[in-house]
């Protein structure tokens, strides 16, 4: 065998073994990106955020205590968070609810810097002027609201004790801006879980302003 040809034999080995050795690599890297994606009925994309009053919250640590998490995507100047907020008290009466229960609820704006209701100020008058009493985080790199594909406010997401999404969609079957639908998705969805049952219904069509990514 010539020289030659001798190193190409060498350097068309090498390559194979490369491949061979990056294959699981790049397998790895495609699953991860994949788990970082909110998908019912799978365990939903971890994260950790800083309320208004900067402490942090991690979604992971409330499972492991036990608790299911309900999130609402927020914008204080939609007029569809302002209906369910401050038109009705759904999202009051709702979050004592899962409290009541055991469980936890997040508020999560994804807006970036400069849009509507963005803003640190703009969040705590608004959870002043809604009354919110549960945690109100912000998600100014949108990160968060961009994992689990978060499209309006308020897009909702129900998970459950194994960090497993649940239920994804509107919160209630009326999408206007005034008027209460006679179905409470959410609602519905937290009650058949506290009871044990299988949710009937675990995805809707979320209705609202779109995310200021």
């Amino acid at each position: 065998m010539t020289r030659l040809k001798m190193m190409s034999a060498i350097a068309a080995t090498t390559v194979a073994a490369l491949t061979i050795a990056l294959a699981p690599v790049a397998q790895a890297d495609h699953h991860e990106m994949d788990s970082k994606t909110a998908k019912l009925g799978e365990k939903a994309p971890d994260f950790t955020l800083t309320d208004l009053e900067g402490q942090e919250h991690t979604l992971s640590d409330y499972t492991k205590e036990g608790k299911f998490v309900v999130l609402e995507w927020f914008n204080p100047d939609c007029p569809f968070v302002v209906k369910h907020h401050a038109k009705h008290k759904t999202m009051y009466e709702l979050a004592r609810m899962v409290e009541d229960n055991g469980g936890v609820w997040l508020a999560i704006n994804s807006g970036k810097p400069g849009k509507q209701g963005t803003g640190m100020d703009r969040n705590m008058k608004a959870v002043s002027d809604f009354g919110i009493e549960y945690p109100l985080l912000l998600d100014e790199t949108s990160k968060v609201g961009m994992m689990y594909d978060a499209k309006v406010t308020p897009h909702m997401y129900i998970i459950d004790e194994e960090g497993t999404l649940v239920y994804a969609g509107a919160i209630d079957n009326d999408r206007s801006a005034s008027t209460l639908g006679d179905t409470n998705y959410v609602k519905k969805a937290m009650n058949e879980h506290m009871a044990g049952r299988a949710i009937s219904i675990s995805e809707t069509k979320p209705y609202g302003c779109s995310v200021k990514y």
